[in-house]
């Protein structure tokens, strides 16, 4: 595996905030990593750096001159009136015969190909744009917030195209189911240093908790020596008869040395506030229809929504999920018929773009107050400032110097000062890091009004959702199933559709003697499959059982030793993990 990308050594600052301090990593050719940090930490200035397209303060970019460097675009790159296959060819400079072999993978369909770019919707123009970066033949990709806006079925898509994917990878991200089915390692940028973790992200939360946890538990240990000896110390010193052990007893003491732990970074942490449960429908629509003067979006919708339910609206992109949402809440009126509120019911209101039409030359604490219902105090506006990590100085802020996740946290606050029993969120995950889109998780768990919302983030939505509603082919009704039946439903959708323009464009074996070939192949890989997980359940049982050790022992060096086991047994565990992956997908679609 190797480096074909590293930083050394490196150093940048923004006005008085220090993004690399030393920090250095190193990205192979086959390694898939999951780059996550807290809002600000500097990740995409990260990537901006490996790109070329900003320059350190001091340090080093060191490129291999094996690189082939590739990146998903985030701005527009077609021509106006461009096709697809138009813009495929001219951006690689490859056959139209290659362009279109590329192109099923993504499940773009040969009478997609001559279609103008710019009509296709945000999710579709992106399977162009990966198309487009697969043409190019790179050994590394760098990805900065991929799924952001994506659909779950083009989010799968490019699951299916990263796992395939034979070179490297880093991937910024805040959804963490996506790094979980993409990522074999984890890169966390953090108070200036990037380390680099064997694991994905599950693996790197539980490691980082673990070590915490036993460091705490070795110092408390260390103390505790150390009050004995400086107990025995003080009663001996003076005798004559113990004053060498004393002696000795203070050189022990010497050597004793506490483990650094490492403070947790400021988190997020806030409730919704407590409101009085009610019962029955919240709200009930009687034969309407959605859309716009120009086109209607869906019709004959009847549907109702209980009290104290959390309901994710799913759909694809362009179906009509944000039109559903925006006429329940009122900002779009109903083509046709009726929506009908409960009785008392106080609706709160987060846009999918509101941050980004805030007033800029407002301070925090000005927007903040200006949304506070007239009986909160100037102390609890402080305080769910502070929650959302608005605090000291950063509650005089103004508004435009914000990043886009400060943004989305400001409007969040701005809603916790108003006594909402129903509350309407438009991709509310957008813009937060992992650690805000869990403590929203937390709370809305917490809450006891009304919730409905729309999310692409798969893991949000699996903690949060207890109904679903599904936006589909002009039709907007109640799914009957849970949200982890609606995401198997789908994965099944692209499998089919991926082996059916597999086998359209001539990658089916069609003959016996490949047939038989095929059958062997497949005896063969089963057989390949039973040893690894053989291999995967002896390392696990491996590991628990280093793991357990750790929680008993407290000598530093012996605790040293079991952490790099552990790392070892994991690195192993994740190399037969992702050939268990390849076996099983392999027989799958065989």
């Amino acid at each position: 595996m190797p480096v074909v990308l590293s930083l050394q050594d490196a150093y940048k600052r923004y006005g008085g905030q220090q993004l690399l301090r030393g920090a250095s990593c190193a990205l192979t050719d086959d390694q898939k990593i999951g780059l996550i940090g807290r809002n600000g930490a500097g990740k995409s200035t990260l990537c901006r750096i490996l790109l070329g397209e900003e320059e350190l303060d001091a340090g080093e970019v060191i490129r291999s001159k094996k690189l082939r460097l590739g990146y998903l675009r985030q701005h527009d790159p077609f021509l106006e009136g461009e096709t697809v296959m138009g813009f495929l060819t001219r951006d690689s400079g490859q056959p139209d015969w290659r362009c279109g072999e590329i192109a099923w993978q993504f499940a773009l369909a040969d009478s997609m190909l001559d279609k103008p770019v710019r009509e296709l919707s945000g999710g579709w123009q992106t399977r162009v744009k990966l198309a487009a970066l697969l043409l190019h033949d790179p050994n590394l990709l760098i990805l900065d917030e991929p799924t952001n806006f994506l659909d779950l079925r083009t989010q799968m898509l490019l699951e299916h195209f990263l796992r395939a994917f034979r070179g490297g990878c880093l991937i910024v991200s805040h959804d963490r189911s996506f790094l979980m089915k993409t990522c074999t390692h984890t890169l966390e940028a953090s108070r200036g240093e990037l380390t680099m973790y064997p694991g994905n992200v599950e693996s790197y939360l539980a490691n980082v908790d673990e070590r915490r946890e036993h460091d705490m538990r070795v110092n408390a240990a260390t103390l505790a020596k150390r009050k004995q000896l400086e107990t025995f110390i003080a009663k001996n010193r003076a005798n004559a008869n113990t004053a060498s052990q004393a002696r000795n007893k203070a050189k022990q003491l010497e050597r004793l040395e506490l483990v650094e732990v490492t403070g947790d970074e400021a988190r997020v942490a806030f409730s919704f506030p407590n409101i009085e449960p009610r019962r029955g429908p919240a709200v009930r629509t009687e034969n309407v229809a959605i859309g716009y003067p120009d086109r209607q979006v869906a019709e004959d919708i009847r549907i109702e929504i209980e009290h104290g339910s959390r309901v994710g609206i799913v759909g694809d992109n362009g179906q009509g999920k944000t039109t559903f949402l925006r006429t329940l809440c009122g900002s779009l009126e109903p083509v046709a018929g009726e929506i009908k509120w409960g009785f008392g019911c106080e609706m709160g209101v987060y846009a999918q773009h509101v941050y980004t039409s805030l007033n800029a030359d407002k301070t925090v604490m000005e927007y903040l107050e200006y949304e506070a219902a007239v009986d909160r105090t100037t102390q609890q506006i402080k305080d769910i400032a502070g929650s959302f990590l608005f605090s000291g100085d950063a509650i005089n802020k103004k508004i435009k110097v914000l990043s886009g996740g400060e943004r989305a946290r400001l409007v969040m606050a701005g809603l916790l000062l108003q006594k909402h029993n129903v509350l309407m969120l438009d991709e509310p995950g957008n813009h937060l890091d992992v650690e805000t889109v869990e403590a929203l998780a937390d709370a809305l768990e917490r809450y006891k009004g009304t919730v409905i919302f729309t999310s692409h983030d798969r893991h949000f939505m699996q903690r949060v959702a207890t109904d679903v509603i599904e936006v589909r082919e002009g039709r907007v009704v109640i799914y009957p199933a849970s949200y982890d039946d609606y995401v198997y439903r789908v994965q099944r959708e692209i499998d089919e559709g991926l082996r059916s323009e597999a086998a359209a464009h001539g990658v089916a074996d069609n003959n016996a003697a490949d047939r038989k070939a095929n059958a062997r192949a497949d005896r063969d890989a089963q057989k390949r499959l039973k040893n690894v997980e053989r291999k995967i359940a002896k390392l696990d049982g491996d590991r628990k059982e280093a793991n357990e050790q750790l929680l008993k022992v407290t000598d530093a060096k012996e605790a040293q030793k079991l952490h790099a086991r552990v790392a070892e047994i994991t690195t192993e565990l994740e190399s037969l993990e992702h050939e268990w992956l390849e076996l099983y997908e392999a027989s799958e679609g065989a």
